[in-house]
């Protein structure tokens, strides 16, 4: 019996972020999951973020390229101010909501 290898690679999210379709889906599911957590959502914009152009995003933003890799890495603490001009350049809006 011969055994056949399977061959594998990590899943990354931004090959399935398509279009604003995909990517508002994937901001409302992040949105549900864990609307309180700021690094959490930091990740989901930086996911969105790769699959766009971050470079532009950056010039867009006018916060550096390298802050905005480390604030969406979750290594750095996300300001409202950052996540606000990161979500407008993606073509989002932050808002507050009643529970």
């Amino acid at each position: 019996m011969v055994t056949k290898k399977i061959e594998t690679r990590p899943w990354d999210v931004t090959e399935h972020l398509r279009d604003d379709e995909d990517i508002r889906l994937y901001i409302e599911a992040a949105m549900e999951k864990a609307p309180d957590d700021a690094a959490f959502m930091a990740k989901v914009l930086g996911d969105v973020a790769r699959a766009r152009n971050i470079s532009e995003l950056a010039r867009q933003t006018g916060i550096a390229r390298e802050t905005l890799y480390k604030v969406t890495r979750g290594e750095g603490n996300p300001t409202l101010d950052t996540i606000s001009k990161l979500a407008k350049a993606l073509g989002f809006r932050l808002t507050l909501q009643p529970v």
